[in-house]
Formats: structure tokens, sequence, C-alpha cells
């Protein structure tokens, strides 16, 4: 006989206390004694509420140390919520902090960063905007410029099985068309939720997309089948620029089975990139790939230009950065500028711009933004990162900037830089650092260690890795400034550039 599945618990009349990191909400809850077992307490968290909403929860999953539920119904809003503008809220998954003002938003992503580098880290820090006398400034957070359309990338899949929302189930209507283009589903990677209206980029995006998708179903082309993978339409990236551009491409999987079906399916391909380039004028880079792949990845296909150029340009001061398709670029152009101003303000702080110029080694330099941004003032900027294309990238733009004083290196980290390296290169008066979410590996901190540069300043987009790895450099090196920088509004993410000088220096 089948074990009968235990009945989780409701809890009626809860209020929200607090917010919780991946843009959920919590709420500590008192479990009374019972049959011997004294009272309790257990931290729950909930998604799509806000501080002061009165709720009803169902727990969906519990785990020793906490739980997670649903709102099966509100009671009382909270004063502090405000209406999501996305009609996809709560369903999409991405923005889930659209129902929370953004000035509220701030406070949370800077309390996070605040906990991670104390918690984690376990660093000794004044309270941020703290304006007492210490070694350490913890800034205030810097807001993005732009709340909605303020990114400058998105990537749409398309399915033949779409996503069906707890009313469509519930209805019980009979649903034909399920054909959708949008966002995948978290936890069901066949499933696409389609979108109508998204905020996230300039409004010409949603009109692109929902062309393409209007296009395909009139004239019957087949959707992908992600279980399957059969279906021409699979994949568009859409990209626009701070100059004007934009760029599209459309990843299509033909089928192959037979010379007559390849040569339909080419022929159909065209005819809607034709269709997008006459409705669409401002695509300056309108490219395609067959995708014969098990995924939407596309850094080792040849693609094939339609119309125009297979890129576009971001522009940033008086310097112009190449951007295309398989080149890395902050999503949020202009609060990239803001970000990089602190970074460049941190490194060189001291000195003086008619003075010596100091050696500055940019580790995981990507396609060489920051190490081209801060070029005028430094002797020399080596620049090290993992993926050969994003380093001839940066190679590109110093050439396109009449840079002359930027060296770039590709191949992991941790195998380059080495003290070998550093002897034949100079060892540096400045370090900057912006590793992946993983941080630093133990190999290169050992070597910046080692390097003795007299500052370094660390970039992140994950303070729970950067915290620790400051950890590690707080050996050798104190913390002189910390700025959070918000890059995505209404979603837990949160930039952190600190500072750090070597002890016994300025």
């Amino acid at each position: 006989m089948a074990r009968k599945k235990k009945e989780l618990p409701l809890f009626k009349n809860i209020t929200i206390t607090d917010v919780a990191a991946e843009g959920k909400s919590l709420v500590r809850i008192t479990i009374p004694a019972h049959d011997g077992t004294p009272e309790s307490q257990m931290v729950v968290f909930v998604p799509f509420c806000v501080p002061g909403d009165v709720v009803d929860l169902q727990i969906t999953k519990k785990k020793r140390s906490y739980a997670e539920a649903r709102v099966v119904k509100f009671h009382e809003y909270s004063n502090i919520r405000t209406t999501p503008p996305c009609k996809h809220f709560g369903v999409c998954g991405g923005c889930k902090w659209q129902n929370l003002p953004y000035e509220e938003q701030l406070k949370a992503k800077q309390k996070q960063v605040y906990d991670q580098l104390t918690r984690i880290g376990h660093l000794q820090l004044p309270m941020p905007g703290d304006t007492n006398d210490t070694d350490t400034t913890f800034h205030n957070i810097l807001g993005s410029v732009k709340e909605y359309e303020y990114r400058n990338k998105l990537e749409f899949g398309f399915s033949n099985k779409r996503w069906l929302t707890h009313e469509e189930v519930v209805s019980g209507a009979d649903i034909t068309d399920m054909n959708a283009c949008g966002f995948h589903i978290t936890g069901a990677f066949d499933k696409i939720l389609p979108i109508e209206k998204c905020w996230l980029m300039d409004d010409i995006h949603n009109q692109i997309r929902n062309t393409i998708c209007e296009y395909a179903i009139d004239h019957g082309l087949i959707f992908f089948d992600l279980r399957e993978q059969t279906g021409l339409l699979r994949n568009i990236m859409i990209r626009n620029s701070n100059t004007g551009e934009w760029m599209l491409l459309v990843q299509f999987h033909y089928d192959h089975t037979s010379e007559e079906q390849l040569q339909e399916d080419e022929k159909n391909a065209l005819a809607l990139l034709q269709h997008i380039a006459n409705k669409f004028p401002c695509i300056s880079a309108l490219m395609f790939v067959d995708n014969q792949k098990r995924n939407d990845t596309f850094g080792d296909l040849d693609l094939k230009v339609f119309k125009g150029n297979d890129h576009i340009y971001e522009t940033m001061e008086e310097l112009r950065f190449k951007v295309g398709p398989k080149s890395f670029y902050q999503t949020n152009t202009e609060q990239a500028y803001h970000l990089y101003e602190v970074a460049r303000s941190f490194a060189f702080a001291g000195y003086e711009d008619d003075g010596e110029k100091p050696l500055v080694y940019d580790l995981y330099t990507g396609t060489g933004t920051i190490a081209n941004f801060v070029a005028r003032k430094a002797r020399r900027v080596v620049g090290i990162e993992y993926v050969p294309e994003a380093i001839e990238d940066a190679k590109i733009n110093s050439k396109e900037n009449n840079i002359d004083n930027t060296l770039f290196y590709a191949g992991d980290m941790k195998d380059i830089l080495t003290e070998d390296f550093i002897a034949a290169h100079g060892r540096p008066d400045i370090i900057i650092t912006d590793p992946p979410r993983a941080g630093m590996h133990q190999d290169v901190v050992d070597v910046i260690l080692k390097a003795q540069p007299e500052v370094i300043v660390y970039v992140s987009c994950n303070p729970a890795t950067q915290a620790r790895d400051l950890e590690l450099l707080g050996r050798d090196y104190r913390i002189t400034d910390i700025q959070p920088v918000d890059m995505f509004p209404h979603t837990p993410h949160v930039e952190n550039v600190v500072r750090l000088v070597r002890k016994n220096q300025g």
C-alpha cells in the first residue's frame, strides 16, 4: 500500500515581517507545544508578498530549519505595497519585487550586502551611511538610473507547449493554441510562458517579438518542441544600445531529414527574416543560425548576417565599444557607467593625473570594458579573461579607441596569473577584479596576496562569495570603502564594489 502523503499545515492571518533573499519575503511562525514537543519557531519564505501583508499560508515544503509557503488568501494588503505594472507578474518569476516600492528594494539590497559581508566574511563594518570616524566607509547604495526599460539584451524561447497558468488549468477550458514565444518557466525546461509586454527593455523589443510570433502563426511555421528537438523556430536574442542601434539574432532548427524539407525550412526562415527587415529598419544587425544542438547556446556556432552588420556599438564617455552577438556587455548600460565610475574612482584615489601613472591588472576583464575605461589614467593595463573571443573583442575595443597601453591574455585565471606572469609584466600597483558569481579561486587569491598591489578594487555580482574572498584578503589588506550598486531593479540581485589597501598603506 502506498504511503499517504503527509498533509502540510495551513497558517491563517499571518503578517509578513521582512524581505528575504531571492526576492522572497519571510515570517517567523511560532509552532505551539504538542505531544511533549516544546514550542518552537519556524522561518517561512513566501514569494510575491511584501512586509505588512496579512495572509493565509499553505506550507509547500518543510525542512528542518525553514519552510516555504504560498499565499492562499490575502486578508489585508500592506500599506507599502505597490501595483506591479506587468501583467505577467507572479507567473513569469523574473521581476519578483515589482510589488515592492523601489526605495524599499534599495533598502533590502543594502541590508543584503551588509549582512553577507558581516556574517559570511566576518567583517567588522560600520552601518551603511554611518559618518562616524572609522577606517571603512559604507556608502549608501546607488539606485539605477532607470527602474524600467533598463536592459540592453533579452532572449526569448519558442515552444509548442506553452505554460498554462493556474487560472487556465482550473477553468477546464479547451485550449487549442499551445504555441508560445516568451520566457522559460523555472523548473519546467520545456515550457514557455507567452509574453505580450515585458517592461525590462525599450518597447520596440516587444513589437519585434510579437511581430515574429504573429507572422509565424499566420504562416504555419512550426514552434520548437524542446523534448522532441523538432520545429523551425527556436529562440531569439534582441540587443540594443545607447547609440540607437538594434540587433536581432534568430535561432532556427532546420529539418535535415530530407533535402526537400531542409530547403523548405530555409525558404521559410529567409521569408521571416525579410519580413522583419521590412518592418523594423531600426535593426542594423540582423543575423540567424541553424542550431542543431540540444541547447540554445551559440558561442561555438557560425552566425550568418541577413542584413547590416554583425555588431552594434555602445558608448561610454568618449569611448566606443563594439558589441557582437557573442560579446559580454553589462546589460544595464546607463548603470554600468556609474558602476565603472565607482571602480575607477576607488582604484585611482590618491593618484594625481599629472603624476606617475600606476600599472593596473584587470582580472576577469571580459571584453575589456573596465580596462579600456581606466586606461588613460594608467601606465599600462593588463587584462586577463577566460573566453578567447572576449579577449579578441577587448583588443578590438582598444584599437577602435586608439588605446595603446593595454595588453590582453586569454586563459584560466589561476593558470595565467602566476608569479612568473607578474615577474614578466611587473608588479601591479592596482588590481581590479570582477569575477563571476563563484568568486575567485583560492590560487588567484594567493597570487594577489603575493603580488602585493597597493590597492585592490573588487567588483562583485555576488556579495556572498565576495565576502568569502574579502576575509581571505583581509590578512594583508583593510577595507576603506564599500559601494553597493543596483543594476537590476525589481530583482534581488545587487552589485558591490569594495576598495582595499595594503595594510600600513594610505
